[in-house]
């Protein structure tokens, strides 16, 4: 027998009805077959020349449609020339419907619109880790968001935070003893974000982070002249770029993320 061809339809892309077609596929190794697909279908008049072509050339239509009329009309008009039409997504659908009282939104590409959505957070989560704390200003000047402050403000899980919105978000670490990066005064200033934090609050972080690693928090890092020496040298570098500032203090992540986005969207608009 020579190679046999299934057409496959979709309102969108078709990726799901084309991989389940090939899946049945390769239950059968005594003849080939040919997958066609023909996406975006929109109207009846595309549907009619697929049932032409698939009778023509003895083929299996396979679909996913998931507006009820174009549906009918596939099924019924294959059905007029004996043209075996699958519908692979529909019965599905019917049932999710009649199980669970609820009404379809019948809107072609939801799937993939969830896949986009899912792949961006992947992208902007991998972004965050790469240039996290200073590790490649060169993330500074792709980044939609660039965040500023001094070591334990909480710029790391504030990344990550925003990573889920899927921002891509550069966090540079600011010490008086290390120049910062050129790329920081090649962006625009509102794609800046300082975070602020007054000494004592800071002071009492250093020191707990420092007991919870085991050494004594008389270091020079838990010392508050130290971190008013840090928080000055902060304080000239954001007015030099002329950034947003937010205080931290006593903010907790997810407040002061959600600042940010607010501040953001409308600095985008």
């Amino acid at each position: 027998m020579e190679n046999a061809n299934v057409y496959v339809v979709s309102d969108s892309v078709g990726e799901t009805a084309e991989l389940v077609v090939k899946a049945a596929a390769s239950q059968f190794y005594s003849f080939g077959i040919n997958v066609k697909r023909i996406p975006y279908v929109e109207d009846t008049g595309t549907l009619s020349e697929v049932i032409s072509l698939a009778k023509e050339n003895n083929a299996i239509i396979a679909f996913t449609l998931v507006v009820p009329s174009m549906r009918d009309f596939l099924v019924a008009e294959a059905g007029k020339v004996g043209v075996p039409a699958v519908d692979i997504i529909g019965p599905m659908v019917k049932q999710m419907q009649d199980s669970y009282n609820k009404k379809p939104r019948e809107e072609p590409g939801l799937v993939r619109q969830l896949d986009e959505d899912y792949f961006k957070k992947v992208e902007a989560i991998e972004f965050a880790v790469k240039y996290d704390d200073g590790r490649d200003p060169r993330g500074i000047l792709r980044a939609d968001i660039v965040l500023l402050g001094v070591s334990r403000t909480s710029k790391t899980p504030l990344s990550q935070y925003l990573a889920l919105k899927r921002l891509r978000v550069a966090n540079i670490p600011i010490v008086p003893e290390v120049e910062p990066p050129e790329e920081l005064f090649q962006i625009p200033a509102e794609k800046c974000f300082a975070l602020k934090i007054t000494p004592e609050k800071l002071n009492n972080i250093r020191k707990e982070r420092l007991k919870s690693l085991g050494l004594s928090d008389t270091a020079s890092y838990a010392n508050l002249d130290r971190i008013k020496e840090e928080l000055s040298y902060f304080d000239n570098l954001v007015k030099k770029i002329g950034c947003e500032v937010i205080d931290v203090s006593n903010k907790a992540v997810e407040e002061t993320a959600n600042l940010i986005l607010n501040l953001y969207a409308k600095k985008m608009s």
